[in-house]
């Protein structure tokens, strides 16, 4: 199956996206031909804070491609984000919306506010890597996406520390992790186009159509990749 196509403004190496990891979940959904269930959570960027419209959040965006490259398959993306969140509320609410959405793959944006809030590192890690068992077993895949690139945090340690410590846990967790920060400062630093609204924080319209491109191209080629033996789903 191609790849998802990545728009002028919003192309970075490859590698910066993310590593592949199996999604054996939705590869099963795509193997059956049938609707694939999408639960989207986290907090502004994925409510869509900074978009012109609801239509132009990272989610809405994503089911579009997604349904484009899936042909003839119906994809629901059910967009639960709440503005502000820490991934220790967000882990409560996941707990219901699972039951409630029964989806295949849980996409959580997670990171940005624990990290300027200062949550601990260790509780950090903790919460995340609780939730991404939880969701194992009951056999939800997950991507994890990641924190956000602005100048203003490029030299805060904490965020850094933050950062890293989502990397690890994807890592050792065997889970794809899409790597916005290092999509973000690409693009910006490339000068390819504005990807941050007025608040020099969120993103605009044009920020999500990239996160919403880079998410899909990572999720495509990890649903194909087949699972190494003795990997974690």
């Amino acid at each position: 199956m191609p790849e998802p196509r990545i728009s002028r403004a919003c192309e970075v190496p490859a590698g910066d996206i993310a590593t592949p990891r199996p999604l054996p979940h939705l590869e099963a959904a795509l193997q059956a031909r049938r609707t694939i269930r999408v639960l989207a959570i986290g907090s502004s960027s994925t409510v869509g804070v900074g978009a012109s419209a609801p239509s132009h959040s990272y989610p809405a965006q994503l089911e579009a491609i997604l349904e484009a490259t899936f042909k003839g398959l119906d994809v629901v993306i059910v967009n639960r984000g709440v503005s502000g969140e820490v991934a220790a509320a967000t882990a409560e609410r996941l707990k219901v919306l699972v039951g409630l959405e029964k989806p295949d793959l849980v996409l959580w944006q997670v990171g940005t506010n624990d990290a300027l809030m200062g949550v601990p590192i260790d509780d950090f890690k903790a919460t995340v890597g609780e939730t991404l068992h939880w969701l194992r077993e009951r056999e939800v895949d997950t991507v994890l996406v990641g924190l956000q690139y602005t100048l203003k945090v490029s030299k805060d340690p904490h965020y850094k520390a933050v950062r890293m410590a989502l990397r690890d846990i994807a890592a050792a967790e065997g889970v794809l992790l899409v790597r916005r920060y290092e999509t973000m400062e690409f693009i910006e630093k490339a000068k390819a186009g504005e990807i941050v609204s007025p608040d020099e924080l969120h993103l605009n319209d044009l920020g999500y159509r990239c996160m919403a491109e880079h998410i899909a191209r990572a999720m495509v080629v990890s649903a194909f990749m087949k699972k190494k033996p003795g990997g974690k789903s």
